[in-house]
């Protein structure tokens, strides 16, 4: 028995696709294909979050020397706004290192709900359901792999 895919909730075998605690024969599976849900708002106002955490300290940077400039005080009172503005410049760059790598894990999970399904024993059964789209590929390709080494005359997938 060869895995092709194995995590605490899905197990992928050359002999059945097991979900949830419920399994699926391979020679019972005759096509597989896949869904994409509607765009999650929550998941792009949180990307847009992320941006904005990361522009906001160098918007204030630029309109704190705007300011400085256009107060017209002395030279120590500029320069000391200049440097704070600066400062707060510079605050973003330890923090753009956590808030880049948490927008690429926002990518790598998607911002859809992606469904697999199956034609299992005639009727069309949904074998899983998830919003992080690395495992969903992970998981989809793992079940093409398995029908096709199964029998490779069975069609796997439809558009």
């Amino acid at each position: 028995m060869i895995t092709y895919y194995d995590d605490r909730s899905v197990q992928v075998t050359s002999t059945a696709v097991r979900v949830d605690g419920r399994s699926y024969p391979l020679a019972e599976i005759t096509m597989v294909w896949h869904r994409r849900g509607t765009r999650s708002w929550r998941v792009l106002v949180g990307r847009g979050a992320i941006g904005a955490a990361l522009a906001g300290p160098l918007i204030a940077a630029v309109l704190g020397i705007a300011v400085a400039v256009w107060l017209h005080r002395s030279p120590t009172v500029t320069i000391a706004i200049v440097g704070a503005s600066v400062l707060v410049g510079l605050a973003v760059g330890p923090v753009a290192d956590f808030l880049f790598e948490h927008l690429d894990r926002s990518y790598a999970r998607g911002s859809r709900q992606l469904e697999m399904w199956a034609r299992w024993r005639g009727q069309p059964v949904r074998l899983l359901r998830t919003g992080d789209a690395l495992r969903f590929g992970q998981i989809y390709r793992a079940v093409q792999r398995a029908v096709e080494h199964t029998n490779p005359a069975r069609p796997t997938s439809r558009r």
